[in-house]
């Protein structure tokens, strides 16, 4: 089991070795330090700004929802990286070089996809149309954090899930509204 588990790891790195290869020019790379860069928050609070400026107050259940969801996604994430402490791929591999720093210490799970999959489910449950938005956004986001050398593939994956785990659980609480 263990030499699996290393085996796993060494795939991973591999992985992130090559998308980083693949990615090296500056050019290259700003879409993913944008996205990167919006998922560290402004989307999500442009996003809750801009439904209350579009569709005005009767919206506001949907943005609590968002943001209660949102702030449990945080303390979510917070306690699992605290609880599992699992390095940065480029911590554990000199040869991978962040394209940008990390917000926290931590690497497990990716807090950046966490957000991005759980605003997008919920503004799709809500608003389908912005699907179209931000669908490509978020996956966007969650490449970025491979990409950028910040994340394991494993770690978008895990926020991935739990993201859309918190948007699922949340859409069956009664926030009283259900769409425009």
């Amino acid at each position: 089991m263990q030499q699996a588990l290393i085996r796993f790891q060494r795939w991973e790195i591999a992985l992130c070795q090559a998308l980083q290869g693949w990615l090296r020019s500056a050019v290259a790379q700003r879409p993913f330090i944008l996205a990167s860069r919006l998922g560290d928050g402004p989307l999500w609070y442009g996003l809750l700004v801009g439904l209350l400026l579009v569709f005005g107050w009767p919206v506001m259940p949907v943005v609590g929802q968002m943001a209660v969801t949102g702030a449990v996604a945080v303390i979510l994430y917070t306690l699992i990286k605290r609880g599992t402490r699992r390095l940065r791929p480029y911590e554990a591999d000199p040869t991978l070089v962040p394209a940008t720093p990390a917000l926290d210490r931590y690497s497990f799970p990716s807090g950046h996809t966490l957000h991005a999959v759980c605003f997008t489910t919920l503004s799709l449950a809500h608003f389908p149309l912005l699907g179209l938005a931000l669908v490509p956004v978020a996956a966007t986001i969650a490449a970025s954090r491979v990409v950028l050398g910040l994340h394991y593939p494993t770690d978008v994956l895990a926020g991935a899930l739990l993201g859309l785990a918190l948007a699922l659980i949340s859409l069956q609480l009664p926030f009283g509204f259900h769409g425009i």
